[in-house]
Formats: C-alpha cells, sequence, structure tokens
C-alpha cells in the first residue's frame, strides 16, 4: 500500500507540473511569435462607427478606479473592473508573469461580449454581484442589465447593488451588445507584450490609455491600503512574507519596471499594429485639469463630452474630503490627495521609493527630492510638464498590416 500511495503522489506531482509547463509555454508562444501578414482590418471596425475596446492599463493605487468610472459613467460605454481578479484568485499559479496569458485570453473574450468565459472563474450557481465590483458599471445598473438607472443618468453604486443583481450573467452579455464601446480596466498586466494578439485581431478595434502616477504617492497609498492588497502582493512577489516592510520596496520596485516597460515598448520603435493606440496619462496632469484631460482621452477613445460628464467630473475632483477610499470613486479634493505623500510619507521611504524606481520617475517626468526640507515645501512642482501625443482616428486606420492573427 505504502508503495501504491507513492506512485499516485508522484502521478499528481507530474500532472501538476504538466499544467504548470502548458500555461507557461501558452504565455511565452504570444510573446515570441514573429509576425506575419493577415488581412486589412474592415473599415466598420477602424472607425468610430464599429465597436471600440479600450483597455485601462494601470497598477493599484494609481488612481484607476477613477479612471474607470471616467468611462464606466459615459452613456455609450459597457465597462467592467478588473477581469483580470477572477484569474488571480482562482488560479494562484504558475505565478504573476504567467497568468499574463490567462488575463488577455478573458480580455478577449468579454470585448467579444463573451461572459460565458467567466463561468471557469465564478461559482456554478452565479449572479452578476459574483462579478467584481460590479455595481461600480453604470452598464450593469442600466437597461436592459437593469431598470434601476436611466442609460443618459449616472449610476449609484450602493443603490444598483440592492436593485440590480440577478442570475446569470446572460443580462450582462445583452447589454455589452448594446454599447458602441467596451471599457475594461485592468492592473494585472506588466507588459505590451502579452496584449499583441489582440492588437493583431482585426475584430477588436483596441485602443490602450496607459495610467500612471509618482511611484512616492503610490507607495504612500499602499501603505494606507496595505490589507487589501495583501493577497495580490503574495503573487505578486511569488516569494516571501507579504507583510514584510521590505517588500513595499519590492513591489515598487516591479510596479516602476511594469510602467518603464509598456512606455518605451510603445514609443520606442512600436511595432506598426500598435502605432496610434497607445495614450499615456498621469494622474497628476488628470487631477489638475480633469475635464481636459479626460475630454482628450474620450477623443483618443471615439468618445464626446458630454454636459452631464463635463459636471460630474467636475464635481468628483473638487470635493473637499482628502480621504482616499480603498476601490472607491467619491467627490474629494483630488489635487490634494496627489500631493498627500509629501506630508505623510516618512523621508525615508521617499528616498528608498526615488532609489528603485530612479528610471521610470526619470521617463515618466516626476522629479526627486534631495532631502526632507524639499519633501515637504509643497510650492515646489516635483512635476515636469508633459505633451500629449496627438492621434487622430485616420492615423489609426489598417495599423494591424504585416501581422498574423492566427499566431496566438
Amino acid at each position: 500500500m505504502p508503495r501504491c500511495g507513492l506512485k499516485w503522489s508522484a502521478m499528481a506531482t507530474v500532472v501538476s507540473l504538466q499544467g504548470v509547463i502548458m500555461v507557461l509555454l501558452i504565455g511565452w508562444k504570444g510573446w515570441l511569435t514573429p509576425p506575419t501578414a493577415v488581412p486589412r482590418i474592415p473599415q466598420s471596425l477602424s472607425t468610430p462607427q464599429g465597436k471600440v475596446h479600450v483597455l485601462l492599463l494601470s497598477s493599484w493605487r494609481s488612481g484607476s478606479s477613477f479612471m474607470g468610472q471616467v468611462f464606466s459613467q459615459h452613456p455609450d460605454v459597457f465597462y467592467l473592473m478588473e477581469p483580470g481578479w477572477h484569474v488571480w484568485t482562482t488560479m494562484r499559479q504558475p505565478g504573476a508573469v504567467a497568468l499574463q496569458t490567462l488575463v488577455r485570453d478573458l480580455l478577449r473574450n468579454v470585448f467579444h461580449c463573451d461572459m460565458s468565459s467567466l463561468e471557469a472563474y465564478t461559482p456554478s450557481k452565479r449572479n452578476v454581484s459574483h462579478l467584481f465590483m460590479w455595481s461600480q458599471s453604470r452598464a450593469l445598473c442600466s437597461p436592459p442589465a437593469c431598470p434601476l438607472t436611466p442609460r443618459n443618468a449616472l449610476s449609484n453604486d450602493r443603490e444598483c447593488a440592492k436593485h440590480c443583481d440577478q442570475r446569470g450573467l446572460q443580462g450582462a452579455q445583452e447589454a455589452c451588445h448594446n454599447y458602441s464601446h467596451v471599457a475594461l480596466k485592468e492592473v494585472r498586466l506588466f507588459s505590451l507584450e502579452p496584449l499583441y494578439p489582440l492588437l493583431r485581431d482585426p475584430t477588436i478595434n483596441l485602443r490602450i490609455i496607459h495610467l500612471v502616477r509618482d511611484p512616492r504617492a503610490v507607495a504612500q497609498s499602499r501603505d494606507q491600503a496595505a490589507v487589501w492588497l495583501r493577497r495580490d502582493d503574495t503573487l505578486l512577489l511569488e516569494m516571501g512574507d507579504p507583510r514584510s516592510p521590505d517588500n513595499l520596496f519590492r513591489i515598487m520596485k516591479e510596479i516602476c519596471k511594469s510602467h518603464l516597460r509598456i512606455h518605451e515598448t510603445a514609443m520606442r520603435q512600436p511595432p506598426s499594429f500598435l502605432r496610434g493606440r497607445y495614450r499615456l496619462v498621469r494622474y497628476e496632469d488628470m487631477v489638475r485639469d480633469p475635464v481636459g484631460v479626460v475630454e482628450d482621452l474620450y477623443k483618443f477613445s471615439g468618445l464626446k463630452m458630454t454636459p452631464e460628464m463635463k459636471n460630474w467630473i467636475h464635481q468628483v475632483t473638487h470635493g473637499k474630503s482628502r480621504k482616499n477610499p480603498a476601490f472607491k470613486v467619491s467627490s474629494r479634493d483630488a489635487a490634494t490627495v496627489s500631493e498627500a505623500w509629501r506630508t505623510k510619507l516618512a523621508y525615508s521611504k521617499v528616498r528608498r521609493v526615488q532609489n528603485v524606481c530612479s528610471a521610470a520617475m526619470s521617463l515618466l517626468g516626476y522629479l526627486p527630492v534631495a532631502n526632507e526640507r524639499e519633501q515637504k515645501q509643497l510650492g515646489l512642482d516635483l512635476l515636469v510638464p508633459h505633451k500629449p501625443s496627438h492621434f487622430s482616428w485616420s492615423s489609426s486606420k489598417n495599423k494591424s498590416e504585416h501581422v498574423n492573427y492566427g499566431q496566438m
């Protein structure tokens, strides 16, 4: 009997290792496949008249929840928050980098309004409420998903949570098909290469908005939300105790390397299918001129600013609150919140963050402080002026030439 038990244990280990190797091979194949030619994107899919897919790409505690709501509240957008959360909470192995492939494949299916792909990551008897932060999506609070909120009105997530939960995901899928734009926010992608199959796909008209924030502000915000982030931090680090004080700087190093990698890929000799489909935005620029920056992002995405959205954006960024609740968007003084690290984060931590993130800070336009006096000198502007790249829909047409959608 002991010999038999040993064989079964060995077999189980081999099967487990085979599964890990298969996921890794799938991911490497997506990154290493050389581009070859495919048919041009149809005119209806390469202009605002076709469905547009927007990926809000960021990292934790970088203002991405606010960015998500900027798109979620727009009457032409179907929005979901972090589909990759379902992958990370279900598949703890083979690690954060390799799981990018599964996150990418889930994004592809949701962009196509195929909600059945979420069934593998939700209970068999699932409700809409099993989707991560589902009530943050105005589209799930409006017809045809729910009669609560008129399509041209702003939604209230608390009321939505009370009245709009329903059995199954069919309502979400039907709602997705009713919008000209599908926007997904994601923080679990660390380079652009895993997204190449989506950029090559002639049925996905993808726009990537890359949101970054001052790493020192991210570090201070992570300190406040440490309990909420512990599960993700464990997977991100893949080893060690996530409660170790040094892990903040290990995580910040990985986040900054990710932003550096993404921006350099997009701006320095990008592949032809990526040109004109990437936009960098700094959180600090957005809170200084929220309406102007959002209007520019809408134009990039083929959306129009509405009077209701303009008023909402102003109100939500000019409130009196200075709190920064985890994963929630509320009316607050956004500009003051963005500078909170300068009075709340110890200079010893500021110095270490600047050290591990020096390359990213230089590229993205964040100036270091030499001492605690400079840190607390709020009149000293630490943001290098940034001129956004220009975009026109005509310049993005047929950018998927010389690529092969069949290679995944």
